[in-house]
């Protein structure tokens, strides 16, 4: 049987190159450079930088960027982050071509950030999030533009 990856501390770690939605590829192959995990960063930063994966077409990455703020953080903007983490899972899955599985983490983001869309929390368009989901969710995920 075959060891498995394991970090620094000894926690088992995929090393696994990836593409660019997060899929892994065999050992020894040029892969997409992941995320580093932990990374504590302010909530412009993380917009930021999750917007900016969002454009490069890697929703992959951006989860792992809203999920280190939803890891991070333990006040009342915990479901915000994790709500939009599963939205870029959610787009993840529709690149991939999971409809179903888009449509379920879509779903679930929504119904996480909907609480939000008074706020605008961060510049974020928690309203517009809810109603893009809502108006694409309900039919085929490819629909949705999600795509690249």
């Amino acid at each position: 049987m075959a060891e498995r990856d394991r970090d620094t501390e000894g926690r088992a770690r995929n090393a696994r190159p990836r593409d660019g939605l997060g899929r892994p590829l065999p050992y020894g192959s040029a892969g997409v450079a992941r995320q580093p995990e932990g990374v504590v960063r302010t909530p412009q930063e993380t917009v930021q930088e999750a917007q900016r994966l969002l454009d490069e077409g890697k929703p992959f990455h951006a989860h792992e960027v809203f999920e280190d703020a939803w890891k991070s953080s333990d006040g009342p903007e915990r479901g915000l982050w994790k709500g939009l983490a599963q939205l870029a899972v959610g787009m993840t899955h529709a690149a991939r071509g999971n409809e179903k599985g888009a449509v379920s983490l879509l779903t679930r983001g929504a119904d996480a950030i909907e609480p939000y869309a008074a706020e605008a929390p961060h510049g974020i368009d928690v309203e517009g999030l809810v109603h893009w989901v809502r108006a694409g969710a309900a039919g085929a995920a490819p629909r949705l533009g999600l795509s690249r």
